[in-house]
């Protein structure tokens, strides 16, 4: 039996990462995208020879250097549409490998651009980490050197939270880490239940 993907996404400052780490610390295994990017651009990764012909500036130490990559994508408009047609079949590819090595019944797929990129269509369900526009902000603007116009640009390139609210089977609101800790452990029961009945 192949096991149940849960599709775990959240707007920046939403308690995304927190969570996934509460799943880890129940044992299900957690795909990470971001991670998956970052073994992709680091020495040796499947993503630094391609990424290296396409922008030969971003080579740096035998890695692809992400900052550098930052600032080609705040000049040139065409940038990032290369970069990702590059690099997101290489994320694929990282994901399939974690799903066939699993013999998991769950797993969780962290997925920042899940609804954005449109893969929720290969999701069994997808939970939705939120919080109040407030509590969300003062998260993010106490991360070191984040500012103001980073901030909005980050939430620009993502989906409204109530654009996900309205798609996401599970939601869970990260108001405290109890609180949170409870709804994983009962999402988890529930989906065990309902897949063994």
């Amino acid at each position: 039996m192949r096991p149940f993907r849960l599709g775990l996404t959240g707007s920046i400052g939403m308690g995304k990462s927190t969570t996934a780490a509460m799943f880890r610390a129940e044992g299900i295994p957690v795909w990470d995208a971001d991670a998956a990017v970052h073994r992709l651009y680091a020495p040796g990764g499947a993503a630094v020879a391609p990424l290296a012909a396409l922008y030969p500036a971003a080579l740096r130490d035998g890695g692809i250097d992400r900052a550098v990559l930052k600032d080609w994508i705040a000049t040139d408009a065409s940038a990032l549409t290369r970069i990702e047609a590059l690099v997101h079949p290489l994320v694929a590819a990282d994901r399939a490998a974690f799903l066939e090595k699993t013999d998991a019944d769950i797993v969780v797929l962290d997925i920042p651009l899940l609804f954005e990129k449109g893969s929720e269509a290969e999701m069994d369900a997808t939970l939705l980490m939120t919080a109040p526009t407030d509590l969300q902000r003062a998260r993010v603007m106490a991360r070191p050197g984040m500012t103001e116009a980073q901030f909005a640009t980050i939430l620009a390139r993502q989906m409204p939270d109530a654009d996900k609210r309205a798609r996401a089977t599970h939601i869970i609101e990260t108001l405290s880490e109890e609180s949170a800790r409870a709804a994983v452990r009962a999402l988890i029961a529930h989906i065990r239940k309902t897949r063994h009945a």
